[in-house]
């Protein structure tokens, strides 16, 4: 399916010189003069190898047709994450590579949206937010005001954020898990 160069996002799967590729990072650049263009940060599926490629916005790419699911986080070990389809049981192992830095966030049971092609997983895709536990941050400092002053804290997956000054250490927070921004403070 041929989809337009400006309309690729992270996770989309890329078909180029009869190669499967997984978009890493995709950014849109629109410049005062020129033609705009579309810088795509990419990793072949068969061998991991990392690679870069510029495309006019407007240029046509072509998306590989691949199946995106639900499924639930099992456990890790050896051979790798393993997911079960929740509604098949069917079970896959995904490499640590495929994984990336979205191994923090993943918890027995946990319900992702894995992007599999010919039954191999090649991306995944976490909840927007995460519910987690604060387990080490500063103490607050008396008279710091709370309008635009954040502080850092690590949480139980091992997540480094910044959190205003009123969260202390055991707090359930709900983080963003595309960039490891503070949402709000847990409501359970």
């Amino acid at each position: 399916m041929k989809v337009i160069a400006s309309s690729l996002r992270k996770g989309n799967v890329v078909d180029k010189d009869g190669q499967l590729y997984v978009v890493l990072k995709a950014e849109n650049f629109h410049p005062g003069k020129g033609t705009p263009t579309t810088s795509v940060d990419m990793r072949r599926i068969s061998d991991g190898v990392k690679t870069s490629e510029r495309w006019k916005t407007t240029e046509q790419v072509e998306k590989a047709t691949v199946d995106e699911r639900e499924w639930d986080f099992l456990y890790d070990d050896a051979e790798g994450y393993h997911f079960m389809n929740p509604e098949t049981y069917e079970q896959v192992a995904a490499t640590p590579d495929v994984i990336g830095d979205s191994a923090a966030f993943l918890e027995p049971g946990t319900r992702v949206m894995l992007l599999t092609f010919e039954g191999n997983p090649i991306s995944l895709e976490l909840p927007q937010r995460v519910t987690v536990e604060v387990t080490e941050t500063e103490p607050v400092v008396k008279g710091q005001t709370a309008s635009s002053s954040y502080k850092p804290a690590i949480t139980n997956v091992g997540v480094r954020i910044m959190v205003p000054p009123h969260i202390a250490v055991g707090t359930r927070v709900v983080i963003n898990t595309a960039d490891n921004s503070y949402v709000e403070r847990a409501k359970d």
